[in-house]
């Protein structure tokens, strides 16, 4: 009998198993993660079609290797003209707020945000009132059809003989409408509709975007032309594509709003040239979109007599003082769980406020419905509103309107404290504007504090001294802390 002798596969030795470890590998260009094949879905970030072949170091010579006399030589930094890359106003104030006084020179920025929010109405304005100043503008749309614009054009006010307007989704084409008119602004409408035929996949796709994105950037560093890129948001309102996309252009922006409300805030959470906690407000109608140089107006109900239930309190967005009305409503309830509905205003901060006034200030409200609501469509977030919510429910449980004229600002701790927020001053100097003469705030926040002429400042240690000095009644056997007054 034959025994038949099976020959394993040799083992890779030496040069062989070093060219073998030195295979490219495959990298998610999202979050980094490697892996040693092709996979359709990134096994960290379970982005879809975001691993492509990386070659890192050992992986195969440097394609760039020749050297190649440099046309330009580098100079002193003392010697370096400023004065091409200064910011030039877009004639928006709101908007230049936000990119730190206008549109550089070679700037790349893109504008992020919800379907119908309103960003190419945005843009449209912009691009009108700039070749209104005497500069070309091009604004390639592809979502839409040129006669579309031209209709929200006629809309909103934005002819001009030096607009230009054309709808492509082919990048090659988008590059040669840059070549033939020599633009001193593009706008492209957006970023995901327009592909290279030299790349595989379909418009929006990982490959596509970052391809017409590095075009783009390369033509507007070559020519000193400032590019606007309209990007889409995914469901969790972060920018659309690869992250890169984020990582190569020069401003990111975000346009925020309600759809059932006017307001828009655009806000820039990278921008290379100014500030990032600037924020721009809007107001967007069917007659185009406006700059509200002053929207503490939209957030401050116009009632001719005080109302139970009502408080207005100064939130920062960035560095900006917005006024803002807390409005409250408490009703007996029959329900086994009593509803807390909130429209505006974090639900948890709601509840945390609730469960303090009930179990250090004794007021009832485990039978009661809480309704608590914003007015203008704004969106308080920040603790500095707790105070204020804290007061106008109070007000509405006892159904006693609070002091005429009164604002307030503090959080709430869970002792019942009331805790020192950042930027009093500023708030109150905006409260001092709208003619508001009385404010409640935490008492920490007394020393070194510059109260505006003619108004009284309270400073409260807890909830109990900020009740009463709102002008509501307090639960007998409440504990109260010392605290200051100013004004």
């Amino acid at each position: 009998m034959t025994s038949t002798s099976v020959r394993r596969p040799a083992t890779p030795r030496g040069d062989a198993a070093r060219a073998d470890r030195s295979r490219p590998a495959f990298r998610c260009v999202e979050c980094g993660w490697t892996t040693s094949k092709w996979v359709g879905r990134c096994g960290e970030c379970q982005a879809w079609g975001s691993v492509s072949e990386d070659v890192g170091p050992g992986g195969g010579a440097p394609r760039t290797a020749a050297v190649v006399p440099s046309r330009s030589p580098a100079r002193p930094i003392g010697e370096i003209d400023v004065e091409a890359a200064r910011a030039r106003p877009t004639g928006v104030p709101e908007l230049d707020r936000v990119l730190g006084g206008g549109l550089v020179p070679g700037a790349v920025v893109l504008l992020a945000g919800e379907p119908g929010v309103g960003k190419s109405t945005l843009l449209l304005d912009v691009a009108a009132r700039t070749a209104a100043a005497g500069r070309k503008v091009l604004y390639i749309t592809g979502e839409e059809s040129a006669g579309q614009v031209r209709l929200r054009a006629d809309r909103i006010g934005a002819l001009h003989p030096g607009l230009l307007l054309a709808d492509e989704t082919d990048l090659a084409t988008v590059l040669g409408h840059v070549e033939q008119v020599d633009p001193d602004l593009l706008v492209l409408d957006s970023v995901q509709t327009v592909a290279s035929a030299l790349v595989d996949g379909t418009a929006g796709g990982v490959a596509q975007v970052r391809e017409v994105a590095a075009a783009l950037i390369a033509t507007a560093k070559s020519r000193d032309l400032p590019v606007v890129l309209v990007g889409h948001v995914t469901k969790d309102g972060s920018v659309a594509g690869p992250r890169t996309l984020e990582h190569l252009v020069d401003v990111v922006c975000q346009f925020e709003g309600d759809r059932h409300s006017r307001l828009r805030m655009l806000r820039a959470t990278k921008n290379r040239y100014g500030p990032t906690d600037e924020v721009g407000c809007f107001d967007l109608s069917e007659r185009g979109i406006v700059g509200l140089a002053d929207p503490s107006g939209l957030f401050v109900s116009q009632a001719l007599h005080p109302v139970p239930g009502t408080c207005l309190t100064v939130t920062l967005e960035g560095r900006r003082p917005l006024a803002t009305e807390v409005q409250a409503l408490v009703a007996p309830s029959a329900a086994p769980n009593p509803r807390r509905t909130t429209s505006g205003v974090d639900s948890a901060r709601l509840s945390m406020v609730l469960a303090v006034l009930q179990r250090r200030l004794g007021v009832r409200l485990s039978d009661q419905d809480v309704y608590v609501s914003t007015v203008g469509g704004a969106r308080v977030v920040e603790p500095a509103a707790d105070l204020a919510l804290a007061l106008a429910t109070v007000s509405a449980r006892e159904d006693e309107t609070l002091v005429r004229g009164l604002v307030a600002v503090g959080e709430v701790g869970l002792a019942g404290e009331i805790r020192t927020v950042a930027g009093v001053d500023r708030r109150l100097a905006e409260a001092a504007r709208l003619g508001f003469r009385r404010a409640v705030v935490p008492a920490g926040s007394l020393e070194g504090l510059v109260v505006p002429e003619g108004m009284q400042v309270i400073g409260a240690g807890d909830l109990a001294q900020a009740v009463d000095a709102a002008g509501v009644g307090v639960p007998a056997g409440v504990t109260r802390l010392r605290g200051g007054q100013h004004g």
